[in-house]
This record gives C-alpha cells, structure tokens and sequence, in this order.
C-alpha cells in the first residue's frame, strides 16, 4: 500500500529526543524521508536507528541551530540533495529556568532568544526557496500557551513564544498569496518530555500524554490539510 506521504520530505528539528524525535519516526512511518536535526549525535543516531528499524528513511544532519551560518549550511546540505521541501516541523527550544522577571538570568534568555526565536528566522529565510518549490508545502511550530497568556515565573520562556508565534504568523500570511506554503503553530499541551520534566520536578510523567500523541496528530494535520495561520491546542 502507498503510505500518505510517500515521496515527500520533511524536516524536523530537536529531533534527538522528545516531540521532535517522536514526529520524525511518526512522519517516517507514513512514508516521508526525514531529516533529523540537532546537536546530540549520539541522540540522532538512536532516532534514527528507530526510523530505521521501523523500515522508514532518514537523514541526521547535527547542527547547532544557535551557529550563526549553521543553518545555512543544513540548507545548502539539503538544497543539494533535494529539490524541495515538503514539511517543516520546528519543534527544538531551549526553556531557561523558571524565575521572576527581575532575576531572569541574562545568559539564558539570551540562548532561549538565539534558540526560539532567531533560529526560527533563520529557517524560514533559508528554506523558504524549497519550501515554495513543494506542490503544498506546510511549516509547523511547535508553540506553548505561556507565549499567549503569560503567566508568573515563565516569562523568559513566553516571551520568546510569544514572538515566535508573532513570526510565523506574519510568515504564513506574507507567503500565502504567492504560493502553495501553509503554517500552523501547535501547542502540544501538557507532554512527557525532559522539558515538561524540568519545569515540573514533582510530576508523575504517567499523567501526561506522551510525545506520540502530539506526533500522531501532527502526520495527521498534514494528511488531511489546513487553512494557514491554523492554530491548536493538543489536549
């Protein structure tokens, strides 16, 4: 049987372990040749022996996404492989650690910046040419509701999310008259996950829902299709 998304290619980033991790093999199971970016190699490796021994396909490209031409340099990689790119899903981010806003730690928020938000300019400027080459190409942020509605202790995370969201919104409604690429931004909700686990130490993890479910809906969301600027909360 022809899997949906067989002969597409999609990039997943903070792929080595969590969401992103477990969207690369939900969009490899469905028939996408992946490519797996993030700075653990030995993480990328093991996603991608996961791909492959679920008899997907898959690339790793390790890159830190805080480089100043690593970016750059993936695009270059996968321009001259591919001639287009179906899906990108950004999924890394950095989550400084929790404080008032008087004692955020200025090394941190600046890395949360470089990590949430810069970087998410950089992806989209560099692959925006393959992106519009795609028959109907799709970029997915993965997004969390304090960049929404802000909330006590977590503002050096918000606002990075919050400008995030503001980034790709403008993206999605810049490009949408001119080609075929649609965005959605994605809260994935409450997930298990070594981020989930740091703001929340004293969690039962088997309480919440884990990174499958956010990749299931996502390989789902594509399948089915959107409206741009689509947004939603996974519960």
């Amino acid at each position: 049987m022809t899997k949906a998304l067989e002969g597409k290619l999609a990039l997943v980033t903070g792929a080595s372990k969590g969401i992103g991790a477990a969207t690369a093999l939900a969009f490899a199971e469905a028939g996408a040749h992946v490519v797996l970016t993030a700075r653990d190699v030995r993480a990328l490796e093991a996603a991608e022996d996961r791909i492959h021994e679920a008899g997907g396909a898959s690339t790793i490209a390790p890159i830190d996404l805080a480089e100043s031409d690593g970016i750059a340099r993936l695009a270059s990689a996968i321009a001259g492989r591919w001639d287009k790119l179906d899906y990108l899903v950004i999924s890394a981010a950095y989550l400084p650690t929790l404080s008032p806003v008087t004692q955020i730690d200025g090394k941190q928020f600046s890395q949360a910046v470089t990590t949430n938000l810069l970087a998410t300019q950089a992806l989209l400027s560099n692959f925006d040419p393959l992106l519009k080459r795609a028959d109907a190409a799709r970029v997915i942020g993965l997004t969390s509701s304090v960049g929404e509605t802000p909330r006590a202790y977590w503002s050096a995370y918000g606002a990075t999310k919050a400008a995030f969201d503001n980034l790709l919104d403008a993206y999605a409604q810049e490009v949408e008259k001119i080609s075929k690429v649609r965005v959605a931004t994605i809260d994935p909700g409450a997930t298990r996950t070594a981020m989930r686990a740091k703001a929340y130490p004293g969690e039962d993890p088997a309480t919440v829902k884990p990174p499958e479910d956010v990749a299931k809906r996502l390989v789902d969301l594509v399948i089915t299709d959107f409206q741009t600027r689509h947004r939603e909360r996974i519960d």
